[in-house]
């Protein structure tokens, strides 16, 4: 299947380089390129892209309320956003306008790619940078150094079954005892670990429980 691919940023150089990389995948297909926020919109509502790559610092209407506009008109959109800034001051209102995956603009051409597939897919793509963020402020505030600890089911889009196991695992237990607890079997628990690890794109457990925990890498 074609991945439909609309690409905004207000730099064309930048949109040039994008679509170059996109048209190096057979399974892409670029069917549009933004210069604004509102060229986005309009062009998402003729073009229907299957994924944007939306950049988040644009004059007139940003890429956050391009993105909220976009997922109002159209919620099966994925929107990644793709920046240079690859702060809290970004992330977090990106994900709360509806955007599945956070990018920072010098990836890797690969990650880039397997990024674009994976929110098709319905995953959520992070840079791992990014994932370091969330963790860190995570960390700060169980330190007392923020106020404010971001709810790992809201920031990634989890099920309430899921942020169970995920709970479960961030109190060391194994998934035998997280079947027990629940009620499932182990093959479901590993299920949703799988997914747990798609979803935040953390590589292991002990990353997945930092989520949860912060002090487990501490």
């Amino acid at each position: 299947m074609t991945i439909r691919v609309l690409i905004v940023d207000d730099q064309r150089l930048v949109r040039a380089g994008l679509r170059m990389l996109c048209e190096t995948a057979g399974d892409l297909e670029v069917i549009g390129e933004a210069g604004t926020g509102a060229d986005a919109v309009r062009l998402a509502d003729q073009a229907r892209p299957d994924v944007v790559l939306m950049d988040l610092r644009m004059p007139g209407m940003d890429g956050i309320r391009a993105t909220t506009a976009i997922l109002a008109a159209r919620p099966a959109t994925r929107v990644i956003a793709l920046t240079t800034f690859d702060d809290d001051e970004h992330l977090y209102p990106a994900l709360t306008a509806g955007a599945c995956g956070f990018l920072v603009k010098d990836a890797a051409p690969g990650d880039l790619l397997d990024g674009i597939r994976r929110a098709a897919a319905g995953g959520r793509p992070f840079s791992p940078d990014v994932l370091q963020r969330v963790v860190d402020s995570a960390i700060a505030a169980r330190t007392g150094i923020s106020t404010e600890t971001p709810d790992p089911a809201i920031v990634f889009g989890l099920t309430p079954r899921e942020s169970e196991v995920l709970t479960l695992l961030a109190e060391g237990r194994s998934n035998a005892e997280i079947a027990t607890a629940l009620h499932v079997g182990v093959t479901t628990v590993k299920t949703h670990v799988t997914n747990l690890m798609a979803k935040t794109g953390a590589t292991n457990r002990v990353r997945l429980a930092a989520l949860a925990r912060p002090d487990r890498l501490s």
